[in-house]
């Protein structure tokens, strides 16, 4: 007759009811210490591969060009939150509303490069004010502070790289 352990750590034993004596014979341990083993060891690779899980998903991660590093993003981020979030908060625009940073409106405009947000933002068009540090005519340029060369293509690479996704990371600009 096998007597069956429910407590943890004791140990299933077979009596031979049939021998005198009624002696004790072990059989096997209770399996349920080694099934806490394996789950544990399961419980502790959950996190390390949910983590990479995370990581590599492309739901949690923007697309991010050749060029640009996490670094640039935010460098561009910056400078769009210093300098053009007053007219395009979130990719549209207060000004002239058919003049979103959107890629339907920059493609309808001609503006759908980062070669064309480029110059746009250094020399300016319309109503927008040109950035640049050697932004001509006098009148179409910024009153306020100018940028460097390098700002204005980090600038352009994060509109460009919005405009792609359709302005998903207003988050980043809100910081």
């Amino acid at each position: 007759m096998q007597i069956l352990s429910l407590i943890p750590g004791c140990r299933n034993l077979t009596y031979n009811s049939f021998s005198t004596g009624k002696k004790k014979q072990r059989e096997i341990e209770n399996p349920v210490p080694q099934k806490r083993k394996e789950v544990n060891f399961v419980q502790s690779l959950a996190p390390p591969l949910m983590a990479a899980f995370v990581s590599l998903s492309p739901f949690c991660n923007t697309p991010v060009s050749l060029g640009q590093t996490s670094a640039d993003i935010q460098n561009g981020a910056t400078l769009f939150s210093r300098s053009c979030i007053g007219c395009h908060h979130a990719g549209g625009n207060i000004i002239q509303p058919g003049a979103t940073l959107f890629m339907k409106d920059l493609q309808r405009n001609g503006v759908d490069t980062e070669e064309e947000i480029y110059r746009i933002t250094y020399f300016g068009k319309g109503r927008m004010p040109g950035f640049g540090e050697n932004c001509t005519p006098r009148g179409q340029c910024t009153f306020g502070l100018r940028l460097q060369d390098e700002e204005i293509k980090l600038l352009a690479e994060f509109v460009k790289s919005q405009a792609d996704q359709d302005w998903p990371n207003n988050e980043i600009i809100q910081n």
